[in-house]
């Protein structure tokens, strides 16, 4: 049994997602970012760093994994599915995972802020991260020109990384207009089952898309 410590954002929809396609058993325990659940000591006891998603693998010991690309790994090498043991094909997979980690979600989540939470507009800031998030969508769409998935034809971890970042391009205000092979690519993820089920675990916010800007641009301000 898997204890998922979550929250309805891309971060925590990578691990819901993995773990239904991996078929694990796992129990969701759904943190109220708003009221800074997340920086309680019993959550800090899991996750230092006080972010989600974190698990716990009651299976393993109680053994307890935090950072989103970490738990990937630890869940694809536990289930034996979504990372190829082959050496250059299981780089191949990495590389394109920390490319997400290091690239796609810091760059968004950073024009998600200035875009729709800072209260205050700063067009460089928007035009800075907006215009990275663009660049690496299009690198994304060249690697996806010639293969089915990002790390090639095996559907893979990094996929499953990428995919509920980059679905939310209109919330960042990135356009991936005149890239087919990225929302080929977008379109062909949103039809798999494990995919739907992921993005609705936890459930998202029941405020409108505006009452939830108002509230983590309150948490921004502080």
């Amino acid at each position: 049994m898997i204890d998922l410590y979550t929250a309805a954002t891309p971060n925590g929809f990578k691990i819901s997602i993995a773990l239904e396609e991996m078929g694990l058993e796992y129990r969701v325990h759904h943190l109220d970012l708003m009221s800074a659940e997340q920086k309680l000591p019993d959550f800090l006891a899991i996750n230092p760093n006080g972010r989600i998603p974190a698990i716990i693998d009651r299976d393993n010991d109680d053994f307890a994994v935090f950072e989103s690309g970490a738990i990937l790994l630890y869940l694809a090498e536990k289930s034996g599915k979504f990372i190829p043991a082959e050496p250059k094909k299981r780089s191949q997979v990495i590389q394109w995972l920390m490319l997400q980690m290091g690239g796609v979600g810091p760059m968004m989540g950073q024009a998600n802020v200035f875009y729709r939470y800072f209260p205050e507009k700063i067009p460089a800031a928007i035009e800075r991260y907006q215009n990275e998030s663009r660049r690496l969508f299009e690198v994304m769409d060249t690697q996806l020109a010639n293969n089915k998935y990002l790390a090639g034809d095996e559907y893979s971890i990094a996929d499953i990384s990428t995919w509920p970042w980059v679905r939310i391009y209109d919330w960042s205000g990135v356009s991936i207009e005149g890239l087919p092979h990225l929302q080929r690519w977008v379109d062909e993820l949103a039809d798999r089952p494990a995919c739907q089920k992921g993005i609705v675990t936890p459930p998202p916010s029941e405020l409108s898309d505006e009452d939830q800007a108002k509230e983590i641009r309150k948490m921004v301000s502080k």
